[in-house]
């Protein structure tokens, strides 16, 4: 079942954190295992599922990087083993920074480096905010543009996540 669904709102990028805690509470009590333990089994394994599917749905909506991943899959745009298409300017940026990174000499350097992977990726999180505020007002055709590119950047995070974790690695040797 689809998490929004369950909790009974609308897909959104930014839910109301307040509703969604209470209504994860609302949930658990309503479907806590300890009240249908003299149920027989089928309703008992009924319940544990509804219990386990309000805490995976609390914990992903409350995330907003899982709840963007979330989103992006049940649009089919996250398929295991597919190759995303990055842009070739991006993908020659990435191959830049990481060329320098691996020639890196001093401190002073890799700093230099590693704020430009910040302010990528700090770009990369002020597209994503832009392009999912207002979704929820958006017609079908509008949402499947929107998701597209929330996509792209996602991908980009993911790739940036690579150079990032580099850059950890480089930044013990000083």
């Amino acid at each position: 079942m689809n998490y929004f669904d369950f909790y009974g709102i609308p897909e959104s990028f930014t839910p109301d954190a307040a509703f969604l805690k209470k209504k994860f509470y609302e949930l658990s009590k309503k479907y806590h295992p300890d009240f249908y333990a003299n149920e027989d089994d089928a309703r008992q394994q009924e319940i544990l599922e509804l219990s386990t599917l309000n805490n995976k749905a609390h914990q992903t909506l409350s995330d907003p990087y899982k709840r963007l991943e979330y989103i992006l899959r049940t649009h089919n745009l996250l398929e295991e083993g597919a190759k995303p298409q990055l842009p070739s300017d991006f993908l020659m940026e990435m191959m830049d920074l990481n060329e320098r990174l691996m020639e890196v000499d001093d401190a002073n350097e890799l700093g230099h480096i590693t704020a430009e992977v910040l302010a990528i990726e700090g770009d990369i999180d002020e597209s994503i905010a832009g392009f999912t505020a207002g979704y929820e007002q958006l017609d079908d055709t509008a949402k499947e543009d929107r998701l597209n590119k929330i996509a792209d950047c996602y991908f980009r995070q993911k790739y940036l996540l690579r150079i990032k974790e580099s850059l950890n690695t480089f930044a013990s040797r000083f």
